[in-house]
């Protein structure tokens, strides 16, 4: 049973116009505008009602004591030492990376013309929070793609909210995580606080700051849809990474690629959710059909293929191009989360790939290895927000300011002069005076 779409590059067009972006379900953005408003309203309360309404406990205390975060730790090393391990090297690279983004990040300042000084400076924010999902399964991989960018572009407080499980605390296996990102980023709970929050109402109640819980500049991390929501509609009393939607992969492959190892990597993101989207543009319809057989043959033995396969048949796609020039066009404008270069000559592709949240070049280049241990960012533009924006990195918790510095000069006095000129074009006639006064003697 063939369970996903072959088209051809000349449908691409039509076939594109009729995948609109979801929109908000009404029902979401009222449940957490009224979220919104009590926390807003009613601080704590508010927080710890709503946890004893959606989460697995109401903790008195919302702060978790950082001797938790500690004693996870322990428990990680001595119940599943090799996932300690694989979390210790992630978070090793993923520091190191950031860290070489940091240093692109500089303060400059130049001389414009004689008496006229520009500069830029770089400055952290002074507060972050970072969102950690719970459940079965929780995001421990996540949860350090944002806190170490973070801690990297020193922000002076960073937060960890993360749901309340029955103890009262967030799952052991995130308070372990944390303690691995504190202990890599050489911090501890000086700089490094955790709070058993989750849901719409942790993302409120820090864009907000309630009794006992700080207002911050920047919130990061993924969530649910209602903390997608709450962070859409909050984004302007705080500054957030992006909303993120489903997560979506587009594999690039020619004649030489392997259609197994392509069909693995599309079922790699169809098992997220159904909603998540797998597709391929390969240059041949008996290639196609040949990677549909390898992705149905997959099917039949892997664990997640009810949530794969209903990923594909909801918008699974295989596009057959006809030449490379077609190619780039149909890629560019899917602009995926997830990029991946299969071809025999892939550095000419690679100038000519303008949108996408990271690409991943050769057959070795897995993104999973960007989803966990590589060290680049995994939480990326999703819904062709690629177009316009990049993945989460340290740059979401810098600010980067402007500097002017004058002494009298040539460069100044013709500035000063246009800056009263345009005044005055404008009708601001305080503002061409304050450049009038400055007129030199």
């Amino acid at each position: 049973m063939q369970t996903i779409e072959i088209i051809e590059g000349s449908e691409f067009e039509d076939y594109w116009k009729t995948q609109g972006l979801k929109e908000e379900e009404p029902a979401t953005e009222g449940a957490v505008q009224e979220i919104i408003a009590a926390v807003r309203k009613e601080g704590d309360e508010a927080v710890r009602r709503f946890a004893s309404r959606f989460d697995k406990s109401s903790p008195a205390q919302l702060e978790v004591p950082w001797a938790e975060v500690e004693q996870a730790y322990g428990t990680l090393l001595a119940r599943e030492p090799a996932l300690a391990k694989a979390l210790e090297l992630a978070a090793e690279h993923i520091w190191r990376f950031s860290a070489k983004q940091k240093a692109a990040f500089v303060d400059f300042e130049f001389e414009m013309g004689e008496g006229l000084w520009t500069g830029q400076r770089v400055i952290p924010v002074e507060r972050a929070m970072v969102y950690a999902p719970g459940g079965r399964f929780p995001l421990i991989s996540s949860l350090l793609m944002a806190l170490l960018p973070a801690l990297s572009a020193g922000v002076g407080e960073v937060f960890l909210a993360s749901p309340p499980m029955e103890e009262g605390l967030p799952d052991w296996r995130i308070l372990a995580a944390t303690a691995i990102a504190a202990k890599v980023a050489g911090v501890s709970e000086d700089r490094l606080r955790v709070f058993a929050v989750g849901g719409a109402q942790a993302v409120a109640a820090f864009a907000l700051g309630t009794q006992s819980i700080p207002r911050v500049d920047v919130i990061a991390g993924p969530g649910n849809k209602y903390v997608a929501t709450a962070k859409r509609l909050l984004y302007g009393q705080v500054g957030i990474d992006f909303v993120a939607g489903p997560s979506d992969i587009l594999v690039v492959a020619d004649g030489t690629a392997s259609a197994d190892l392509a069909a693995v990597d599309m079922l790699a993101q169809a098992e997220h959710d159904p909603d998540a989207r797998a597709r391929a543009l390969v240059p041949s319809r008996a290639f196609a059909e040949l990677l549909a057989q390898a992705i149905e043959k997959r099917l039949q033995t892997l664990p997640t293929a009810a949530i794969a396969r209903a990923s594909l048949d909801n918008g699974g796609l295989i596009v057959v191009y006809a030449n490379q020039a077609q190619a780039l066009r149909i890629a560019n404008a899917i602009a995926p989360e997830h990029l991946e270069l299969q071809t025999a000559q892939d550095e000419a592709w690679v100038p000519h790939l303008k949108n996408y949240g990271s690409l991943f070049i050769g057959p070795l280049a897995a993104e999973v290895l960007g989803d966990y241990s590589a060290g680049i960012n995994h939480t990326l533009p999703t819904s062709t927000n690629a177009r316009f924006t990049g993945g989460l990195s340290v740059r979401h918790f810098l600010k980067t300011v402007t500097t002017l510095r004058c002494h009298r000069g040539e460069a100044f006095e013709k500035a000063r002069k246009a800056a009263e000129v345009l005044a005055k074009a404008e009708g601001l006639e305080a503002h061409a005076l304050s450049a009038k006064v400055r007129e030199g003697g």
